[in-house]
């Protein structure tokens, strides 16, 4: 892994810009794209930048069950409001998170991921070692599946909604055998309550219970962490 330190993640959001610009030089079509706190400065950079994707696709990691692209709490909206409505891609593929099957929608995912290889996948971790929705435990040749999130993760995510028990208890998540075909990872980490899961992945053993600790064994990875998420680092 390369990692790279950065004072915060304004720092970082500019130095994932970077590795998008490298990756879109060097032929990348295909983006796999993260939600969540972590990646807005990089969206905000990407916003700001003269990249154009215009001929590009993306391919989201994530969506709730339950949550229909028009909620300002899904992971749709997320993507529109941060990215797409200033950045248009050519096509933009994310689970259904009100499929009525969802076995069906889990079949139509697996065939979207198959169908489009990621060049670039950005990445996100929870304070467990989460990667996408995959949690402790989950199969590290996983596809697509619907997944029962834990207390832990239902609880980190509460601060977007009014409640916590609005968070929905399910989510789609591309699996991590899919994540480990990208031709490149970029994963992001700011603050101290990542400390730890940055600590266990890059210099702890692999290990299903840190579902990111597999990523020491993908070829082209770059970790951005500010000082906070790097302070356990050896």
């Amino acid at each position: 892994m390369k990692v790279i330190r950065v004072a915060n993640e304004n720092d970082g959001g500019k130095e994932a810009l970077k590795v998008f610009e490298a990756a879109l030089a060097n032929g990348a079509r295909t983006f796999g794209l993260a939600t969540g706190g972590t990646p807005e400065t990089t969206y905000k950079e990407l916003v700001a930048s003269d990249l154009d994707f215009s001929q590009c696709t993306s391919v989201n990691l994530d969506e709730y069950v339950g949550l229909g692209p028009d909620d300002p709490q899904s992971y749709n909206y997320y993507m529109r409001t941060h990215l797409f409505d200033a950045k248009p891609f050519k096509a933009n593929y994310l689970p259904d998170g009100l499929a009525a099957d969802p076995d069906a929608e889990v079949a139509r995912y697996n065939e979207v991921i198959a169908a489009h290889p990621v060049d670039l996948q950005l990445l996100g971790i929870g304070r467990n070692g989460h990667i996408g929705f995959n949690e402790p435990g989950s199969p590290v040749d996983g596809k697509v599946r619907k997944i029962k999130l834990t207390e832990s993760t239902i609880e980190a995510n509460a601060r977007y909604f009014d409640n916590e028990a609005d968070v929905p208890q399910y989510a789609y998540s591309m699996g991590i055998g899919q994540i480990m075909a990208a031709k490149q990872i970029l994963l992001e980490a700011f603050g101290d309550k990542k400390a730890d899961a940055i600590a266990a992945m890059v210099d702890g053993p692999v290990t299903p219970e840190v579902p990111a600790s597999i990523l020491q064994r993908h070829p082209n990875v770059t970790v951005i962490v500010d000082e906070a998420a790097a302070a356990k680092l050896r």
